[in-house]
């Protein structure tokens, strides 16, 4: 864009039109290009394996897959309903454990805490989420499996909330920082405790950023296989109580994909593809939930 100095009658003349040849036009035209594809390049492995996921398992849903239990091999039918109780038991029991603890922990990291010990603290949560997720199965097994006696819900979602506890904490975290502090001034001005400017202001405001994060680690949870290998192991039944070996989506993808039985193949897609659908369904709830809120 080519401008001419300021004229003494104090406005400016010239032509103020994009030159379309110029350096700078064209080098932000191929970056332009380059981010686009970039881009595209990005999304091109998550379509792919969606759209695989997509073909493979419509092809094999049908209502028996929620209501039936998983067929013996080279038998067609069955379903795997018990696989998707107990992901949702499962499930439900690490967020039980880790929503309330990770965002008590945000909130004294964010607004009673030391600057010192708040350092440390992330430093730590930091770490336990680069975690492998099959360490955190080895250590509820250690102290869930080991001293219970045996594999059960109660220790597959006590190994989810491991994984789960640092996501909810970081995103809590950075959702109560991005809070105005006009907001907390304001309501310090008015004659309200630092407990209640918490409770009352900060943290309803971060509500939408909070929810969001409780429901992405509620999905990396729900498509974990390992930590559920060596805590909940695998059921072909129902679940009865909270304290037995209990089914998961996951682990029946794992047992089931590498089979050498065409019916436990299928399942196992189907499978994949609920799983896929379960953690959109959530995502878009939480969405819906918050849209008011924002």
């Amino acid at each position: 864009m080519a401008t001419v100095p300021n004229q003494p009658g104090g406005g400016f003349t010239g032509n103020l039109a994009r030159a379309p040849m110029s350096s700078r036009t064209l080098f932000s035209s191929v970056m332009t290009g380059i981010a686009f594809l970039c881009g595209a390049l990005a999304l091109l492995p998550l379509l792919a394996v969606l759209s695989y996921v997509l073909i493979k398992g419509f092809s094999s849903l049908s209502l028996d897959l929620f209501t039936k239990l998983p067929p013996p091999p080279l038998v067609k039918g069955g379903g795997f309903g018990n696989a998707i109780m107990g992901t949702l038991i499962m499930v439900g029991i690490a967020a039980l454990i880790s929503v309330p603890f990770g965002v008590l922990a945000a909130i004294y990291l964010t607004e009673f805490s030391s600057g010192k010990l708040s350092r440390w603290i992330r430093f730590a949560t930091n770490v336990l989420s680069g975690v492998p997720s099959i360490i955190a199965g080895v250590f509820a097994y250690g102290i869930v499996v080991a001293t219970t006696g045996g594999f059960s819900a109660v220790a597959g979602g006590a190994a989810l909330s491991i994984l789960m506890l640092p996501i909810i904490v970081r995103t809590t975290d950075e959702a109560l920082q991005l809070v105005s502090k006009d907001l907390r001034q304001a309501a310090v001005g008015l004659g309200a405790t630092n407990f209640q400017t918490v409770s009352w202001v900060v943290v309803p405001a971060a509500v939408p950023a909070i929810v969001t994060g409780a429901t992405l680690a509620i999905a990396r949870a729900a498509g974990e296989t390992a930590p559920l290998l060596f805590t909940a192991l695998f059921s072909q039944f129902w679940p009865s109580t909270l304290f037995q070996p209990t089914a998961s989506l996951a682990v029946l993808v794992f047992n089931f994909a590498i089979a050498p039985f065409k019916n436990w193949q299928s399942l196992a897609w189907a499978a994949s593809l609920i799983l896929v659908l379960l953690v959109l369904i959530t995502s878009i709830i939480a969405r819906w939930a918050t849209r008011e809120r924002r």
